[in-house]
């Protein structure tokens, strides 16, 4: 089924989600090169140029291949919201729908996904006193005590942002105590209309297939220098696009807190959260077929039927 967007438009942008490590960018690429068209990425740390190897970016050959857009396309020294990759993201289909018919967006952002699909709200401006007392409670209480505060006033955010960042967890909290709604709440109810359709797919692997995938990453990643580029982006840790799976995990290694061999397995595991969370979120989406990243065939015949 078309999503979302103007059902009598010949330009559709394919949307193609799934958890990290699923196989979403090999499909994609092969994709891409059938229906000759180009790639945006809707990936909140892939569009960070400082951060190659731990955000698996496409290797060099595969961007050669096919036209990507928002892959180190920014820098993490910059200031930068979903709010911001809508209007960039929109501005940026609309030049390649003046070439193209069919566009294909994938990424593993489920806000960045919505906000280009849907739209989101402009965020009100918090309470300077919230914030401190949040603040107060973080240093009192830890991650857990804020944790905990957020499953009770906002339980949906809980369940879809990441429980290991605290800045995500204090963002909810502001805005929920200071407007007296929940931040979830903020993610737009009524869809803005696209010119232009929209084509959900979702891939899955069965839990094992994708966790077995997910660990082999993590190794892969090592052999290819995630140690070294940790080791380069240290003095920047305090930058919230740092404080991601891979990295966080590796700081508190170089400041001695885990050991080499923890912070592997933590890595392991932590990435294994997230990707449970990201099905959590893009299954909440009734818009999306759901496929398995072999089904390729599948997938092709179900783009040609539904974009004609």
């Amino acid at each position: 089924m078309i999503a979302q967007g103007d059902k009598a438009s010949s330009k559709t942008l394919i949307v193609l989600v799934g958890p990290t490590a699923v196989g979403k960018t090999q499909l994609c690429l092969d994709i891409a090169k059938r229906l000759d068209t180009e790639i945006v990425s809707a990936d909140s740390r892939q569009i960070f140029k400082e951060m190659k190897t731990g955000t698996a970016t496409p290797d060099p050959e595969q961007l050669q291949a096919i036209v990507h857009h928002f892959v180190g396309s920014h820098s993490i020294f910059e200031y930068y919201t979903a709010g911001m990759f809508e209007m960039e993201a929109l501005e940026r289909l609309q030049e390649i729908f003046s070439r193209k018919d069919q566009v294909i967006m994938t990424g593993g952002s489920g806000l960045y996904i919505h906000a280009v699909c849907h739209g989101i709200d402009a965020l009100p401006k918090v309470d300077p006193g919230v914030r401190k007392n949040l603040l107060d409670q973080y240093e009192q209480e830890g991650l857990e005590g804020i944790r905990q505060r957020l499953k009770r006033l906002d339980p949906q955010s809980y369940q879809q942002i990441d429980l290991m960042n605290p800045k995500r967890i204090l963002k909810a909290l502001e805005i929920t105590l200071t407007t007296g709604k929940p931040y979830s709440g903020f993610l737009t109810r009524q869809k803005k209309q696209r010119p232009f359709r929209i084509l959900k797919i979702g891939l899955n692997r069965n839990r094992e297939e994708l966790y077995r995938r997910i660990n082999q990453r993590v190794d892969q990643m090592l052999e290819e220098g995630l140690l070294e580029e940790a080791s380069q982006l240290y003095p920047y840790k305090h930058l919230n696009a740092l404080n991601t799976v891979g990295y966080k995990e590796l700081f508190s290694y170089f400041d001695g807190e885990i050991s080499f061999r923890e912070a592997i397995r933590l890595i392991k595991r932590n990435t294994r959260r997230y990707a449970k969370r990201q099905l959590t979120w893009f299954s909440k989406d009734p818009g999306i077929q759901w496929f398995h990243p072999q089904q390729s065939q599948e997938i092709i015949n179900y783009i040609d039927h539904h974009s004609a």
